[in-house]
């Protein structure tokens, strides 16, 4: 099995009383087993079939209690219903590789955030819009969408 090291920024997570002792040490294991998890390489897998074994079974394995579970499938591979659990391992593994690598990388969340708020997101966008010689314009309808004869978008028409 892949080596069980708690991904460096997920102290906090380990420090939470909501998890007894045990939960925790079947959780690093888990950690552990999908950062070192290999898509393309089967004897990374630890004798479970990601491609065919359900992401239920694969928490099988590691006996993890029910609220564990949830918040694995719903807070880190961001799964919006139950059904994740009766489906191939191999989707859900990849999208917790993704939210682990990104809380390695960004600190404390794995979420890009602006940090003045949400509303740097229209600033943001307004700028590299103008960096790239385009146009941001709030509240305006759109009639038409222009395509050049390749396909790709050109730009707008907004009235004449």
């Amino acid at each position: 099995m892949a080596c069980c090291k708690v991904p460096a920024n997920d102290k906090e997570g380990m420090a939470s009383s909501l998890m007894g002792l045990w939960e925790k040490k079947r959780l690093i294991k888990c950690y552990g087993y999908v950062n070192g998890c290999n898509v393309e390489d089967p004897s990374t897998w630890d004798k479970f079939d990601i491609m065919n074994g359900s992401m239920g079974d694969c928490f099988k394995k590691f006996s993890l209690e029910d609220n564990t579970i949830d918040f694995l499938g719903h807070a880190v591979a961001l799964h919006y219903s139950d059904t994740y659990l009766y489906e191939p391992a191999v989707d859900t593994i990849k999208k917790m590789q993704l939210y682990l690598n990104s809380k390695d990388r960004y600190g404390e969340s794995p979420f890009l955030y602006p940090i003045y708020g949400i509303g740097g997101l229209p600033e943001s966008f307004s700028r590299l819009c103008a960096i790239h010689g385009g146009t941001y314009m709030l509240n305006t309808q759109v009639d038409e969408i222009l395509f050049d004869e390749n396909g790709k978008v050109t730009g707008i028409k907004s009235g004449d």
